[in-house]
Order: C-alpha cells, then structure tokens, then sequence
C-alpha cells in the first residue's frame, strides 16, 4: 500500500493562494503580520517591535499575528527542553527566575529498552543538555504574549489564516477562515466571513505543515527537492509523587527495529514530568499505533516506577518535520513574504530540538522587516537578506552538521543506522555520507496488517477529551479524503490517527473530524488536513 495513492492534491483541497483577490473595505490593514503565534512568530513580533520602539525615527508601525488558537498557546504542543538562548537574547535584563522556566536540566540518561529490561547507553553529543531548561511551551507562549502585548502588538486570536493573498505575484496579507458554518458547509444563525488582513510583509510562522507554507513553496517553485519528512509525536504530562531528577530518552520497545524514533521523559518542576513516543511516519507495517505503543510503555518497568500513583493531567499529540538541512526551502524570503519555524523544517532531529531555531528565525526575519520598513522597500530583492543571515545562523550551521543522520535511518537497519549516525556524529556528517532522501513519506510503500484490537487503559476518545477538545460537534469537516477508501484503507487511518477521528463502520470509513487535534498525521500519508473555525480544536495548557 502507497499512501500517496489515495492522497488527494494539496491544491484541489483549498483554495489556499488567491491571487489579485478583491479585498473588502472590512479588511483589517497592518504593516506586518505574523502567521500563528508560535515560538517564531512570538519571537519575530516581540524582536520587530522593540526594534521599533528603539527608533526614534520610525513611524508607529502596525504589528499583527494572527492565531487559530482559542487562546494562546492552545495549539503549542512540545516536548521540550529548550536552549534559552534566544529568549534570553529578547530580554537581556531578566534573571533567569524571571522566565517561564521549570526545571534546569541537572542530568540526563538515554537507555536501549526490550520489552521489560533497558540498557543505558553513553549519551550521544548531539543529546546533551547541559545549560538548558525543561518548559512547557504553551506557557512560554502566553508569558511571550503578554510580552508581545505590552509592546502594543496586535494578538488576535480565533483567526485562522485560511488562504494567503498575492496581488501581481507580491503577498499582501493572508484571509481568515470563516465563522459560524453548519454541518453541510451553509450558513448558520452566528455566521461571518473570513477576513483580509492586509500587510507590507507577512511572515508565515505556521508550524509544522502548514498549508500556506507548503502551497507558496509549490506556487513559486521554491521547495527543496528533498521533500519535507515527518515523525509523529504522542504526549502526556503526568502529576508523580516524587520528582524525575533527570531527562531521559529512549530507543528500541516499543517501536518495531525497523522505524525510527523513541521516547522521552523530561521533569517539569518538583511534581510533573512530560512523557511521550516519537515515530517516524515512514514505518514500513500499516498497524503501528503511536497513541497505542505509548499506552504501552506506560507498563515497562523504567516509566511505570515513575508514574505509579500519579494522575494524567494533558494528553496531546503533533507531527514534527524530520527533513533538517537537505529538505530546506531553495528560499525563505519572496515578495512580501518570509517564512519560520516548523514550517520550514527548523529542527535539528538528533537533537531534538526546534525551539531555539524558531526563535531565531524569528528574530533575524524581525531584523530583516525592519530594515525594509526604513527603505519602504519589501521585494524579495530586499527581504533576501533573511536568506543570508539564516545561511549564517545557528540554524543552518547545526542542521548541517547532522544533515545525514535522520536519513541513515531510512536505508538501513537499526543497528547498522545507528553505528552510521555515530560515525556522522563524529566526522560532522562527511562519513558516511548517503545521497539526500528523494521521496515523500507518503511514496513510502506500507505493509498491509489487520488492525489492531487490543484494549487500552486510555482510550483514544478520552485522550481527546485530556486534549482539552473546544470543536463543535455540528462544525463542517476539514479533512478531506480520498476516493474508492477500502476496509484495508480505512484500517491503515484508523491506526495512523492518535485522536480517533477515523474508525471503522463495518467494512466502511467513518470520519469524526470534531475529535481532530490538528496534529496533521493524516495530512503528511491520508486525508487532508485543512483550517477550520478559530478556536476549533485542542486547548492546551500544561504542554
């Protein structure tokens, strides 16, 4: 089975570029807008407005982001331990018990697990966290608000940004999704249209997968030619009884040999940690049920010590883009537009982390505006500059260091990937050195198996509900899937979704899209995954 082939296209989903639009006299005009109020769009919005601010010569300077969030943060889900760098760069003059920080990392172990024993192993260079901080970053996120609000920042939540509008090849603003619509699509009685919101530059900030990101990198031809890859991520945040006095991440059980990825448990201060399983989504069997292998690890000896007595407090779930150097954009700056973040692939996978990459991005790409709102000038010719300084970033510098590891993982056997990553790890990725992937994780041929039925202690329903769901039930879908779906199809999704959105009615497909936590598994190998009403989805608070 070939996901691709049952994938419809990313342009017959949407209208997601409208090109030379009417715009509405409603249309809210900025001179710069943000898009999604993550890690780079916060970090971006906050650096340009003290930039601003700083300039006695500058006119006030309208500064927006849009967010599809309820509340910021609701959509932020991370594992993370976070490099405090960049932060720490926005706000020089703050002690470090002045930010949203949990837990500074004071140790750290990484163990090789079989089904009921581990083994530890030395701790990779690429994963040490020495200086870094444990946070939940949908918290980082609202204390970035507040910031962001005090230096007169326009944070507008519930506006999804639902296409993107070019006038003569220039972006000049992005539409929101609208309001109000019924089951059927139509009108209901709390109806509004979507709005234009209409800026010098935009910077697409969306996180990972983002339509409007991917649909300008196709519309201008700009995308690498290593596609974008991805891995799934399931989460929990768990009250213990004792504190987690280290960062702890895994290989091995519960995930097959043959699929890349592992797990992690971090501390969040004295009496929570961050639990959760990271796979690759070009795993070769269609039965491989992240939400499920992560209800298992629950039992194996290393994580049930820790969680034993303790209470759930947030379930979550999203993908991550594994692509790192080779699947970056050919151009991160166009007419009127920037692009950050996730949505760009920023994460250094061996690493994992993302978080500071963002923020970074985000802060040259503010750098950037503000030198062309001083020449009024935002063409590609002036916002290329962006280019040059990522190229000169942190960024690119660690991602190409790595920049084969992650693909070693798709032509080889674990054990034998791994001795390849080691020796990349020490030559800076120059030995061995594979070719960069040519393939999509959905040309990825998948292994037909029957589902999976086994009962688990968390159900994928209720972990919804630990989601902190906001959906309305009588929402139109925004998941579109492909046509002539099979019993075998349908089974492959059912296991794919962590949510519970797909399930099974006889040998038919069901969709329950208000269950959707818009992790976009199914975007990256099934049904497409579109914006839908502001405020639709989860409501994050602890991850």
């Amino acid at each position: 089975m070939k996901p691709i082939d049952k994938q419809p296209e990313l342009s017959k989903v949407n209208d997601f570029i409208i090109e030379n639009p009417e715009v509405g006299e409603e249309h809210v005009p900025l001179d710069v807008l943000f898009v999604g109020a993550g890690p780079a769009g916060m970090a971006g919005a906050i650096k340009l407005a003290q930039l601003v601010k700083a300039d006695p010569d500058m006119d006030d300077i309208e500064i927006g982001i849009l967010e599809k969030a309820e509340s910021l943060g609701g959509h932020t889900l991370s594992g993370a331990v976070m490099n405090p760098g960049p932060l720490k760069s926005l706000f020089p003059d703050l002690k470090d018990s002045d930010f949203p920080f949990k837990t500074k990392v004071k140790g750290e172990a990484v163990y090789f697990l079989t089904e009921n024993g581990k083994v530890r192993m030395p701790t990779p260079p690429t994963m040490k966290n020495h200086g870094n901080y444990s946070v939940s970053l949908c918290e980082v996120i609202r204390w970035m608000g507040e910031k962001a609000e005090d230096l007169g920042v326009n944070v507008l939540t519930s506006f999804p940004a639902d296409s993107l509008l070019l006038k003569d090849g220039k972006v000049i603003g992005t539409r929101t999704t609208p309001m109000g619509l019924i089951k059927d699509g139509s009108p209901g009685p709390d109806h509004m249209e979507g709005t234009d919101v209409i800026a010098d530059v935009t910077v697409l900030t969306e996180g990972t997968r983002g339509p409007l990101a991917q649909s300008y990198l196709k519309h201008t031809n700009t995308e690498s030619d290593a596609p974008q890859i991805y891995a799934l991520g399931v989460k929990e945040v768990w009250k213990v009884k004792k504190p987690l006095n280290k960062v702890i991440h895994t290989l091995g059980h519960p995930l097959p040999r043959d699929t890349f990825g592992g797990s992690w448990m971090y501390p969040m201060g004295e009496d929570m940690v961050s639990f959760g399983l990271v796979a690759g989504l070009d795993y070769k069997k269609t039965d491989l049920d992240v939400h499920y292998e992560l209800q298992q690890l629950k039992k194996h000896p290393l994580f049930a010590e820790i969680l034993d007595g303790g209470e759930l407090l947030q379930w979550g779930a999203k993908t991550i883009p594994e692509g790192g150097y080779h699947s970056m954009p050919k151009s991160l700056s166009g007419d009127g537009v920037l692009l950050a973040g996730d949505c760009v692939g920023m994460v250094n996978v061996p690493a994992l982390k993302g978080i500071h990459y963002a923020m970074t991005a985000g802060i040259h790409a503010a750098e950037t505006i503000y030198e062309s709102l001083k020449k009024k000038d935002f063409s590609k010719e002036s916002l290329k500059s962006y280019d040059e300084k990522i190229s000169k970033s942190i960024i690119k510098k660690d991602l190409y260091k790595v920049r084969n590891i992650r693909q070693a993982f798709m032509k080889s056997g674990f054990w034998m990937a791994n001795f390849k990553a080691a020796l990349m790890t020490v030559t800076g990725g120059l030995f061995p050195s594979p070719k960069a992937h040519d393939h999509e994780d959905a040309e990825t041929t998948k292994i037909y198996q029957e589902l999976k039925q086994a009962k688990v202690d968390l159900k994928k329903v209720d972990a919804v509900f630990q989601a902190g769901n906001k959906t309305r039930d009588d929402i139109p879908s925004h998941l579109t899937v492909g046509e002539d779906i099979s019993k075998e199809w349908a089974e492959f999704y059912v296991n794919l979704c962590p949510a519970g959105v797909y399930e099974l009615d006889g040998d038919r497909l069901v969709v329950n899209a208000p269950n959707c936590v818009d992790c976009k598994a199914t975007d990256v190998l099934g049904p497409r995954w579109q914006p839908r009403e502001g405020g639709s989805g989860p409501n994050y608070t602890l991850m």
